[in-house]
């Protein structure tokens, strides 16, 4: 899927030839460019664009100072990279593209990770993320100390509050879900999102769930909600949940709490590939 993503951003992004370096940059010309950070927060997509600059040009060679996880501060160099200088200039671009908004991910979701220290509770990602890098995405949250929730649709049952209208209630719904996996042999596990209390009666009352949402509930009603639900479900904490409240939700007990910002709603960190005159 990395490959494909890169494959994908060098035609976007090159296409026929880049133009610009090809009519002034010697075709034998060797340069040397240092990523230069101007921000404070925690790097990520460093081991990316060792890939991206492999898989353009084997012969460049990157020299990597600050790894993926790493905090960095303004003025900090992350690595260099040595070689072709076509090669650099041509995959520059897409290099700061991924970087930049990896580590504005992985800030901002070790930041919200710091505010749940103490707790059992992991922090989770969803499926808002920008179409076609979704793996880029994730991967900054992991690298920032979150988890991922379901990559796709593919790889998990999620019965949302549309679902559950379309199905035609909760009984339906998970009982469909359920047969749907014995009939396909698919081994998946299901979660389902209440939007009340009364919601969740009906879910206790049928079983054959994994994970239970709490949807738009306030830590209060979560700790009266966790006091019916047996410690074999799974339980998610979702839904108008901000930097400002996510401590008390994490305190109420739940498993798990989920943070759609995280990759739609995060800050670029600033940095640039500059070159190195020798």
């Amino acid at each position: 899927m990395i490959d494909e993503i890169i494959e994908n951003a060098f035609r976007e992004d090159i296409g026929e030839g880049d133009h610009s370096t090809l009519s002034c940059v010697p075709e034998t010309g060797i340069g040397t460019a240092r990523l230069l950070v101007k921000d404070n927060g925690i790097i990520a997509g460093v081991e990316l664009a060792e890939k991206i600059f492999k898989k353009y040009d084997p012969n460049l060679e990157i020299e990597v100072f600050i790894k993926d996880g790493e905090p960095v501060k303004y003025g900090d160099i992350a690595f260099i990279v040595k070689g072709s200088s076509r090669s650099i200039l041509s995959t520059e671009r897409l290099v700061l593209n991924f970087m930049q908004r990896m580590s504005g991910i992985a800030t901002q979701t070790s930041e919200i990770v710091k505010l749940i220290e103490g707790t059992s509770v992991k922090l989770l990602d969803t499926r808002k993320t920008t179409p076609g890098i979704r793996y880029m995405e994730k991967w900054a949250v992991r690298i920032g100390g979150g988890h991922n929730h379901r990559f796709a649709l593919y790889d998990m049952i999620m019965l949302k509050d549309n679902h559950v209208d379309y199905a035609g209630g909760i009984r339906p719904a998970i009982e469909k879900a359920n047969k749907y996996l014995a009939e396909t042999g698919k081994s998946l596990k299901i979660e389902i999102e209440v939007r009340n209390e009364d919601e969740l009666k009906q879910v206790l009352e049928v079983g054959n769930v994994d994970r239970i949402m709490l949807d738009n509930f306030s830590p209060e009603r979560i700790v009266e909600a966790l006091k019916t639900i047996p410690d074999t479900y799974e339980v998610e904490a979702s839904g108008g949940i901000t930097i400002d409240t996510i401590r008390g939700y994490a305190e109420t007990g739940v498993d798990y709490i989920s943070v759609g910002a995280l990759t739609h709603s995060f800050e670029s960190l600033d940095m640039s590939l500059k070159a190195v005159y020798e």
